[in-house]
Formats: C-alpha cells, sequence, structure tokens
C-alpha cells in the first residue's frame, strides 16, 4: 500500500508538471544542465578512464540519487561505447541530502554534482582513434511543489593518446564526494520494529551532521527519524526499520563526505563508556618504535653517527652531552611535527597527502640531491660546513639543526609500527594527531637522548683518534647511496629533464664547496658568497622542473584502479593489491625480497592470485583517497582479498616470501 501511494504521488507530481509546460520549453534550458567530462582526453590503450557527468541544478530544482528515496525515481543510463571498450562498474555516487515533503522522504541533490563511471579502453589501439560516447539520460527533476521528466543526450570524443591528465582540480573535488570505502563490516539488530546499526569507526573521527543512505528498499523506513551517538570506537544508528538480509548503503560523516558500509544481522552491544585514549596512546607507541628503526636507515645512520662521534671527542662532559641530546631531541620533534601539521593542513583544505608527500614533487627531489651531496663530500672531507655547525660539532643549535636535518631526510621511510601509526593519526583530533608525529620524532631521537644521558654508554664509545676521520669517510659511501637513490627517482618522476638537472645541481653544488674547502684549508672562511651560492644556485634549477612529475609504469602486475579490483573480485579471483613509490626505501626492499621473487611468481600463478600495482609515485589523489580509506597515511600498504571475501587482509608492512606464498 505504502508502494502504491508513492507511485500514485509521483504521477500526481508528473501530471502538475505537464500542466506546467512552460517549465520545460522543448528546445530550452535543461532544469539539470548536464555535460560529461573526463579526467583524460587522450587516456591510454588498455587503460580506464573515468568519465564525470557534470550536473548543476537549476535554482530551486533537485535531481535524484541512485535510490530515490520514498518518491522520485533514479536516473536511467543508456551508453553507446567505442566497440571493445566496457564500462568497469557501476555509477559512483557523490553523498546525497535529504529531503522531506508531506512525510515522504527523498535522496537528492540541490547543488552541483557529478555521479563518476569507469570507462576501460580496448587494449591494441593505435595513437589518434577516436573514441566516439554517447549517452542517453532520463531523469525526474523537481521543486518541492512540482515534477518534470527531462531527458538529454550528452557525447564526448576522446582520442587515444599518452594518458595526459585534464579537468584535475573538477576529478580531485568530485572525487572527493564518492563515499569511500569502509574496510570493516557493521552489524545490525532489529528488536519491536527498532533498528540500531553499528558502524565500526575510530573514537577520535570527526563526525557532522551523521545520516544513513540505503542502497535498496526495505532496509530502513526512510522517513523514520535516525539517532546517531558515539559508542568509542563505533556509531549507532538507531532508526526503524525490518531488513531480511544484509543492510549497505551510505554514511553521512561530513559534507560531501561519506562511507560506504556494510551490515549483517547480528547482536548489538549497548552503548559504554569506552573512549579514544587507548587508540591514541597505541597509535603513539607505534610512532615511537617506528622513529627508533628508522635510525637504521642508509641517510639518518651516518648523521646519527657524527653526533656519536662528537661525544667521544667531548669527554666526559656531562652538561655539553646532555644539551647536545636535547638539542638534537627538539630538532626531530620539531621538524616531524612541523610536517604533520602541514600534511593535517592540507588534508584539512581538501588534498590528498600523506607522509613523505614533499618527494612527489621532483623540484624537492633536486634540493635534496644537493643537500645529501653536501652532506656526502663533508663526510668525504672535502670541506668543512660553516655555521650552523651541524654535523661535525656541537652546540644547542647545532644539535638542533642536526635533529632537524636527520627527520627531514628519513621522511621516505615507513617501517613497521610506522605505517598502522601515522594512519590513526590522521583520523584524530588534531592535537592528538600531533602527539603521534611528535612521538615519531622521539622514536628517532632516542639512541641518541641514551648516549648523551647514559654516562656508561657514553665510555663505552671508543677514544678519539685517527680512526675517527677513517669511520667519517666511510659514513660517506651510504650518503652517496643516497644520492644515487635519489637521482634515480628524479628520472622516474621527471624523465630525462630530471636526470639531467639533478646531474647539473650536483656538479654545481660539488663545484662551490671544492671552492668553499679550498678556502678552508688555506685557513680562510667558507665565505658568504660562496654560502650563499651553494643555496640559491640548486632552487634556482629546482625550478626549472615547472612540470609535473610522469607517472612510471607499474611492474610486476596490471596498474590498480578500484574498477579493474571490483572486476577481478566480480570473477571470483583471488587479489593482491600492494601499494609503492619509488621514493619508499621499504617498499622497495620488499619488493625486491618478497614480492619480485620467483617462488612468489610461481605461488601466484599456481593459485592464479591477481597482482594489481597502485604506483603513488606522483601523489596520484585517487590511489591517496584509497590509501586513506584504509588508514594509512602513506606507503607501503598490502591488501589480499580472498574470494567471497567482504574485506581486504591488510598485510604487515614487513614482508616475507613465506607469507606472500602461502596466500590462497
Amino acid at each position: 500500500m505504502r508502494a502504491l501511494c508513492c507511485v500514485l504521488m509521483t504521477l500526481a507530481l508528473f501530471w502538475t508538471g505537464a500542466a506546467h509546460a512552460d517549465l520545460a520549453p522543448a528546445d530550452g534550458p535543461k532544469h539539470l544542465a548536464m555535460r560529461l567530462v573526463a579526467d583524460s582526453d587522450a587516456p591510454r590503450a588498455g587503460q580506464s578512464v573515468t568519465l564525470a557527468i557534470d550536473t548543476r541544478p537549476a535554482p530551486g530544482w533537485h535531481g535524484y540519487w541512485r535510490n530515490p528515496g520514498d518518491a522520485g525515481f533514479a536516473p536511467a543510463f543508456d551508453w553507446t561505447l567505442p566497440k571493445g571498450a566496457s564500462l568497469g562498474g557501476e555509477v559512483q555516487w557523490p553523498v546525497p541530502t535529504t529531503l522531506l515533503v508531506a512525510g515522504l522522504m527523498n535522496y537528492v541533490y540541490e547543488a552541483p554534482y557529478a555521479p563518476l563511471v569507469s570507462l576501460r579502453v580496448p587494449a591494441g589501439l593505435a595513437k589518434g582513434t577516436p573514441l566516439p560516447i554517447k549517452l542517453a539520460i532520463n531523469y525526474l527533476v523537481c521543486t518541492n511543489a512540482i515534477c518534470v521528466p527531462e531527458q538529454q543526450t550528452l557525447g564526448l570524443d576522446l582520442v587515444v593518446g599518452d594518458g595526459a591528465p585534464a579537468h584535475g582540480a573538477d576529478f580531485d573535488r568530485w572525487r572527493a564526494a564518492i563515499p569511500k570505502p569502509l574496510d570493516a563490516a557493521g552489524t545490525y539488530q532489529v528488536k519491536d520494529g527498532a533498528l540500531v546499526i553499528a558502524v565500526p569507526l575510530p573514537a577520535a573521527a570527526k563526525v557532522d551532521k551523521a545520516a544513513f543512505f540505503p542502497f535498496g528498499p526495505d532496509m530502513i523506513t526512510y522517513a523514520a527519524p535516525q539517532t546517531v551517538t558515539r559508542d568509542g570506537d563505533r556509531l549507532l544508528i538507531a532508526t526503524k526499520g525490518a531488513p531480511k538480509g544484509p543492510i549497505t548503503g551510505v554514511l553521512r560523516i561530513g559534507p560531501d563526505l561519506g562511507l560506504s558500509i556494510h551490515a549483517t544481522a547480528g547482536t548489538v552491544a549497548q552503548a559504554s563508556d569506552r573512549s579514544g585514549w587507548a587508540a591514541a596512546l597505541l597509535a603513539f607507541a607505534g610512532a615511537v618504535l617506528g622513529g627508533l628503526i628508522l635510525n637504521v636507515m642508509p641517510c639518518v645512520f651516518p648523521i646519527l653517527s657524527l653526533k656519536a662521534l662528537h661525544l667521544a671527542r667531548g669527554g666526559e662532559d656531562e652538561r655539553a652531552a646532555r644539551i647536545d641530546a636535547l638539542g638534537y631531541l627538539l630538532g626531530t620533534v620539531l621538524m616531524c611535527v612541523a610536517l604533520g601539521g602541514l600534511i593535517l593542513a592540507l588534508r584539512a583544505g581538501g588534498s590528498v597527502v600523506g607522509w613523505a608527500f614533499q618527494l612527489q614533487d621532483p623540484r624537492i627531489v633536486v634540493l635534496l640531491i644537493a643537500l645529501t651531496f653536501a652532506i656526502t663530500l663533508n663526510l668525504a672531507g672535502r670541506f668543512e660546513i660553516p655555521v650552523p655547525q651541524f654535523a661535525s660539532h656541537g652546540g644547542a643549535a647545532g644539535s638542533v639543526a642536526t635533529g632537524a636535518l636527520a627527520a627531514f631526510v628519513a621522511t621516505p621511510c615507513s617501517g613497521p609500527f610506522m605505517g598502522a601509526a601515522l594512519g590513526a593519526a590522521l583520523v584524530l583530533p588534531w592535537p592528538a594527531a600531533l602527539a603521534v608525529f611528535a612521538g615519531l620524532g622521539i622514536g628517532l631521537a632516542l639512541p641518541f637522548l641514551a648516549i648523551g644521558f647514559v654516562p656508561a654508554l657514553r665510555r663505552r664509545l671508543p677514544r678519539p683518534g685517527l680512526w675517527m676521520e677513517r669511520f667519517r669517510r666511510i659514513l660517506a659511501v651510504p650518503m652517496a647511496l643516497t644520492v644515487l637513490a635519489l637521482l634515480w627517482l628524479a628520472w622516474r618522476q621527471a624523465g630525462t629533464m630530471g636526470l639531467a638537472i639533478g646531474i647539473a645541481t650536483m656538479v654545481v653544488t660539488g663545484l662551490v664547496l671544492s671552492l668553499g674547502g679550498a678556502r678552508q684549508r688555506r685557513g680562510a672562511g667558507f665565505g658568504w658568497a660562496l654560502a650563499l651560492a651553494a643555496l640559491l644556485l640548486p632552487a634556482g634549477l629546482a625550478a626549472a622542473l615547472t612540470g609535473g612529475a610522469a607517472k612510471p609504469a607499474a611492474v610486476g602486475g596490471d596498474a590498480f584502479s578500484e574498477a579493474r579490483l571490483a572486476a577481478l573480485r566480480r570473477q571470483g579471483r583471488p587479489v593482491f593489491a600492494y601499494f609503492t613509490a619509488d621514493w619508499c626505501l621499504s617498499c622497495k626492499v620488499n619488493e625486491a625480497s618478497s614480492i619480485d621473487t620467483a617462488a612468489t611468481r610461481a605461488a601466484f600463478a599456481k593459485h592464479k592470485v591477481a597482482v594489481l600495482v597502485g604506483d603513488w609515485t606522483d601523489g596520484d589523489p585517487a590511489l591517496g583517497r584509497f590509501i586513506q580509506a584504509h588508514n594509512r597515511a602513506g606507503v607501503p600498504l598490502y591488501l589480499y582479498y580472498a574470494p567471497g571475501a567482504a574485506e581486504p587482509r591488510v598485510l604487515p608492512q614487513v614482508l616475507t616470501p613465506g607469507m606472500l606464498t602461502a596466500l590462497r
């Protein structure tokens, strides 16, 4: 009876609209202005391109979501695609709003919105091949008083090309409005007509104007009030309904921000007084342990060793040792908090960035080439760093600078404990999040703190002697390897131009510092002119890289996309998806030791495990949002989707070949 009433009311609205013929002139503008847009006008053959239906309701009018609610109907799409092309899954809809009219709940859009869909371009097409696309849409558009059925035919002409992105800012905004999948299933319980849905969500995650929108009918009573309460690491949604099976839909957690959720029948425990303190403390502890492990990285270990050598020279001076240790701690904490604060600020502004985001820009990579090459020359004895004296000399200011440098050059690394801790920080309130980033700096400084404050450890340091100069030159080797890695990264990001500018930066930096070193060996100062040139010339060369990073081709598997993942899962294939970046040392170690091995390849082939590679070297926003949805602040991220499993299994950040060959 209720469904019949809804149909009759919709027909009545149609008749009302028909009586107002002036509302929709045959050849006039539509009440929903639409255009079809692609995120690349020249997609690559064999890859996917995202299409957006950019929709702008006229003032006072609204369009309908995929589930219109009590009245109205969802848009109907009729695609005409190029030969061999196919859609990669269902249309993805942004988070709707509610509109209650005469006791009937409607799920609508009253502001501009853009449904998205993925189009798979056929493989083997030559560049320049035309890709004409047409879309016929039938839809209902309404005000609070009348409804008008309309139809439009949209067209888009693409050509096969190099995949150059287009409409980047628009697609960033549209993708951000698409609900992100929640990687943990919820539970619902029905008792005496009352429905309670428990959704797992970290206690510190911000939720504003929460509401649940079901994907289909017979899950909830659309017009029934919804009460959303927080209970520790879950949200409780109380409403009315009598679902017969799983509940699926979108949970709105903020303006234009939502999560796709899935809940099955079960028992929902009563609310408790749990808080997010335990999660925050666990994230802090993980960050401290992760920072401690960073000290063995090749770009950090030489800096730590130099500070230890300084203490060996300093003898038993307790006060100086403690000042050095505290200064080093202050530097690491300030740098980690500054980077963390910048990440939180950028994310609050809508950007999708994570830990080591600065390495996604080849210009920053060129500046790091100059910095690490300068440190290499210093360790090799080619010159002594002038003020600030932060490598081979002491003092509070020098120790602060050393700690900040160590924290900055450690950013490409992510190891055990660190990834989960920083991922948790991104959903904590900002004071707790900054505390987690500070924990990373504390962990990074712990070895030097121990040396500075424990005399017994300092007494175990070798006595000063000529061996210290030899050891210092040995430390130049891992730093030189870091320079080579950064050169490779510049080439991967910006091609031949990036490599050429990286080498030119090394030549210029080496020439300037060698001139300064020659002055020092004659007993003169380094010279402010040379010091200024050592700063400005690399910056000028880096600025020449005005273009963005060129996305390198993925190896060892297909390029990751959510559409490709969904297609493989529909086929019942097990899927191993890993997310990496050329600047991520931990990622490359895992790939060399565990992923790209004969044993792993043979096991995957035997069990038909599909491999998808998400390359985040250039900071792809779509990958960034997917990584964020799995509570990670960056790479590496390893996911295994077993056939039939609702959610992926998140693998550890340190892999072993046996761990991968055991996947079924």
